[in-house]
This record gives structure tokens, sequence and C-alpha cells, in this order.
């Protein structure tokens, strides 16, 4: 025998309202149409479901029994409408994501964990790639977002591109380095530190060299190439060798006292940090949540960098 799900749901609001008219209401029906769904379902069970002529009305076993599945119904009825409205406002689901190591480890990273803090129901899954490998990822739909430097003239057809931050370079090196404890010191004093090159594919790699090129250095040694950001500040700390980061990852590892920048102002690359997606595909909620939630923490990182950045390293 089938019952209505929803018949089961009004046994238990009845019960637990304390009488057929609270009952009623609790489930937004008339008394009256509540009378007669009773009548039905005990013609429909052969089975009193109150017994008779008790005021006020007294549940039999039976109804009891059912009661407490239309508890369980309602309760299901009830986290189903609310996960329904969490995925549809962007507050549960998945965002897949993947951008540049560098700016992944030393910047996103720490705004994904505060995304995550507000919002835990949404997963993330964070993987890796420069703009070749995100291009291909997101034309074959294995991810939703790319989060890379770009310059306007290159973003392929297809696809759209939402600029959060200027590209800002520096010459990096640990505070225990000489030149970070020199109140001033010569170009030429930098060309003899060893330097560490960045990862082949990654951007910077070709940075490096355009921007010592544009303060005169072009003849200089590489100690170490490759590596993550976790290895790069490992090598400098345990070392004298420079680098050229972007100053937002060296901005957002001040806390740990690990890098700083050299006040040297470089030729800055034309390209920005940003979104990179496909035009024509869908955006899920937890995306477009993701997507609004890094805009904002963008637009104050790039406040303080400018202020502090403009008086401490490139002063222009």
């Amino acid at each position: 025998m089938k019952i209505d799900p929803n018949h089961l749901c009004i046994l238990a609001a009845i019960i637990d309202a304390g009488g057929l008219s609270e009952g009623a209401v609790a489930v937004s029906k008339s008394q009256p149409s509540v009378s007669r769904t009773i009548a039905m379902l005990e013609a429909r069970l052969g089975a009193r479901l109150f017994e008779k002529g008790r005021r006020p009305l007294r549940p039999t076993e039976l109804c009891l029994s059912l009661a407490e599945q239309g508890r369980i119904i309602a309760q299901a009825s009830e986290t189903a409408s609310l996960s329904a409205a969490h995925y549809s406002r962007g507050k549960s689901g998945t965002a897949r994501i993947a951008g540049t190591p560098i700016f992944m480890d030393g910047v996103i990273a720490n705004m994904i964990a505060s995304f995550q803090g507000a919002f835990p129901k949404v997963t993330i899954n964070q993987t890796y790639g420069y703009m070749a490998e995100l291009t291909e990822q997101l034309t074959a739909g294995n991810i939703d977002l790319g989060i890379c430097p770009v310059s306007a003239a290159s973003v392929p057809a297809g696809f759209a591109f939402k600029p959060l931050l200027r590209g800002r370079n520096v010459i990096a090196c640990a505070p225990s380095h000489p030149l970070a404890r020199k109140s001033a010191f010569k170009l030429a004093d930098i060309a003899s530190y060893p330097w560490i090159a960045p990862p082949a594919g990654s951007p910077l790699y070709s940075d490096l060299r355009g921007a010592l090129g544009s303060i005169g250095i072009t003849d200089f040694r590489v100690s170490f190439t490759g590596g993550s950001l976790a290895s790069i500040l490992s090598v400098m700390a345990g070392s004298e060798s420079l680098t050229v980061l972007p100053y937002s990852v060296v901005f957002m590892q001040s806390h740990s006292k690990t890098v700083t920048a050299l006040p040297v102002k470089l030729k800055h690359p034309e390209r920005e940090l940003g979104f990179l997606w496909r035009e024509d595909r869908p955006v899920r909620p937890a995306v477009q949540r993701f997507r609004k939630y890094l805009e904002s923490e963008f637009q104050v990182l790039a406040n303080h960098i400018e202020q502090k950045g403009r008086a401490a390293v490139w002063r222009a």
C-alpha cells in the first residue's frame, strides 16, 4: 500500500501542534481540508488514526508510528530545500580553479583559506598551470576558472578575462641579505650576487632577464632554477641569492619575514593578473561566489600594494 508522504507530514503536524486546527495552520491548510485528508486516510488504511470521541485528540498506536515517518519526511524536505538554497546562492558546491604556481602559492592560497572560513560548504579543487595549459583545461571543461598573468592583447578568442592586479615585479631576497641591510647601494652591487631563475615555463623566467636588462645588468650567474615558491624562499634563506618575484607575492609573505623587496625600480611587464574563463560556458553559483570574493580581496590587496610599494619599492 502506497501512502502519500504529505499525509504523513499532516499527521505529524497535528500531533506536534496539539490539535486538528493547530495542525492545519502548521501545514498551511484549512481545518476542513485536513479533516477530509484524515478521513480518507483512515478509510484507505481500514483503521482509526485518532481514538473516537476523545478530546483533545488522542492518536492511536498506528497514528504515532505513521507520524514518526512524517517527521522524517518533513525533515528531509527541509534539508533538501536548504541544500538547494545554499547551492543556488553559491554557498555550497564546487569551484575548480588552476593558476600559475608562484601566484597560487604566494597569493591565492591565503585567499582560499579565508574564503572557506566564510563558506565552508564550498569545495575548492585547485591545480597548477601556465597560460597554454589553462586554456586547454578550460576548453576541455576540466576547470572553471584560470588565474594567471595575461596581457589584454593575448587573450584568446572565445575567452573572457577580468584583470585583478597590475603586473609589478621586484628584486627579492632574504631579509638577512647584505643588500637588504644597506641603506643605499649601487646597481653594480646587485650583479655580483647569484640569482634564482623561476621555472622555465613561467612568465617570470623572461621577466627576470627583461627586468635586469632594464637596469643595465646583462651578465649574471644563475645558481638555482625551477622549484616551487617554498623552495625558492628556502634557497634565499640559506644563501645570498636574489630573484625576481611579483611584488604581490612578496607583500603577502611579509608576515613570515622570509622575503623582502629591494628598493630598485624595474621595468614592469605589460600584464595583469586576472581571471580567465570560457565565454560559452555557464558559470555555477559556487564559482560566481568564489570569483566575487577574490575580486573583493584583490581590490583591498591592490590598494595596500600601491600604497606600500610606491613608498618603499618603485617610488614612482
